[in-house]
């Protein structure tokens, strides 16, 4: 870290599973860390760190909110979005990914801040369908790829696209900004939420497996990564996040070995996983829950996409972490808790 680098960060979804582990690592590096949580919430996954951060009520929707915490200098980091498949669930997660993100843009523009660095997805990037007809290998996607309507894009893959337009339209008004788009994030946090729900999943020995490949990355390589960005020259550029692509069987039959319990050994076809998805639907009406498998969720397990994360290595010179370094330390610390 250079003298010329700010020690200020403020971070938007600091309580949540990535936000929390970029807020501590800002707070180990001795940075003067704020933060914006809602009146009503707790601290999340910071409790244990919580006085050592200065907190602003409120959230990306409330503006006032972010003119007094983003002021002019500091760093940036914009991490706060709501991932969703349930239908119910489009407008908020309208509102807040693509609708808080031109907040935060617009603020950071009207203070003039050092630069912003985005947590996207590589939902954000998109599903392109297959070029002449059908592939037997997976379909390789960098960062050229251009987004292409689809229907293999969710609802949630759009609000982050149209959220990553506002940070590129605030680039082109003379914002420095990076942008970085991790793929199924494994690490510590909340077991019922998010990609972590997969450690439960196995934990509890469910029987079946779905039939596609499955993208991942360390939340603690996504720390390094957008941290090593924000302190580096780097702008106007986006980075896809990426340890490596392996069948979901394989990923599944390596948690259940540091957890010692049985792996799941019946493949769901993609035809059976979409006959399954309607049937979730009225279940989940009929019990008041969300549903366990939907549309969107169905597509995703069953895809062959393989995302390049090669590009941050050249950059940086970064080293994602071992599959096997991440599963024991995600593992250890579920079963603790």
């Amino acid at each position: 870290m250079t003298a010329s680098l700010p020690k200020s960060v403020f971070i938007t979804g600091a309580t949540g599973f990535i936000g929390s582990h970029i807020t501590r690592r800002y707070l180990a590096e001795g940075y003067a860390v704020s933060a914006l949580k809602r009146a009503e919430s707790g601290y999340g996954l910071l409790t244990d760190v919580a006085e050592k951060i200065t907190w602003h009520e409120g959230d990306v929707l409330d503006i006032p909110a972010l003119e007094a915490a983003i002021a002019p200098g500091i760093d940036v980091v914009h991490a706060a979005a709501i991932v969703s498949f349930v239908p119910k669930d489009r407008d908020q997660m309208e509102r807040t990914n693509v609708d808080g993100t031109a907040n935060v843009v617009n603020v950071c523009l009207q203070a003039g801040v050092r630069k912003l660095g985005l947590i996207s997805s590589v939902a954000a990037i998109g599903r392109p369908l297959p070029k002449g007809g059908k592939t037997d290998g997976p379909i390789v996607v960098t960062e050229k790829q251009k987004w292409e309507e689809s229907p293999n894009n969710s609802t949630y893959a759009k609000t982050k696209y149209r959220a990553e337009l506002e940070v590129w339209r605030g680039i082109a008004e003379g914002l420095n900004a990076v942008l970085v788009n991790p793929s199924i994030v494994l690490g510590a946090g909340d077991w019922s939420r998010s990609s972590l729900q997969l450690i439960k999943y196995v934990y509890d020995e469910r029987p079946f497996y779905p039939a596609g490949l499955v993208n991942y990355v360390d939340v603690l390589d996504v720390t390094d990564a957008l941290v090593g960005l924000m302190q580096s020259e780097v702008t106007a550029q986006r980075f896809i996040l990426n340890g490596g692509t392996i069948p979901y069987k394989s990923l599944l039959e390596q948690i259940a070995a540091v957890l010692n319990k049985r792996p799941p050994t019946r493949r769901v076809s993609p035809t059976l996983t979409r006959l399954l998805w309607p049937l979730e639907a009225v279940r989940a009406r009929l019990v008041g829950k969300a549903p366990l498998i939907t549309r969107e969720t169905a597509r995703s397990s069953s895809s062959r996409y393989a995302y390049d994360g090669q590009r941050i290595r050249q950059v940086l010179g970064f080293q994602y972490r071992p599959l096997s370094e991440t599963l024991q330390r995600v593992a250890n610390a579920f079963l603790k808790s």
